[in-house]
């Protein structure tokens, strides 16, 4: 279910098709032979990304599109995750480990995926996000 060069995976803003999202992970993850503790951290970070443009870019409408690309360059695997959400301020983040905010529900997605990544890059006003993972 990896999607060819140059195309990619579309599903419509609903949080049950991130079981779509989890299926093409498996699928990168079995091809390009990656290690387990590898495998959890891509998981969490592009599900995570593919949540926050569901729920934050594209604010539940089933009517909008989120678009999963994947491509393996350089000893790299990528995935692009866009939306069709208005962007957002994505270098003025509050901190989640901040004391104020580490009872609150959300903010926590994007610091996860700096973390785990290693690399992360948004484009287009925040509407679309890029994860590099070393392989």
């Amino acid at each position: 279910m990896v999607p060819a060069k140059g195309e990619s995976l579309k599903i419509n803003s609903n949080a049950n098709n991130l079981r779509l999202v989890e299926r093409l992970v498996d699928d990168v993850c079995q091809i390009y032979n990656v290690n387990e503790d590898s495998y959890g951290n891509i998981l969490i970070a592009v599900t995570e990304a593919v949540n926050n443009a569901i729920n934050h870019g594209n604010k539940n409408n089933p009517d909008k599109i989120v678009q999963i690309g994947f491509e393996s360059a350089n000893k790299q695997l990528i995935f692009h995750i866009k939306d069709e959400g208005q962007g957002f301020d994505y270098q003025n983040l509050p901190d989640p480990t901040d004391p104020d905010n580490l009872e609150k529900v959300h903010g926590r997605g994007v610091f996860l995926m700096k973390h785990l990544a290693d690399k992360l890059e948004f484009k287009d006003n925040g509407k679309e996000v890029s994860l590099a993972f070393n392989n």
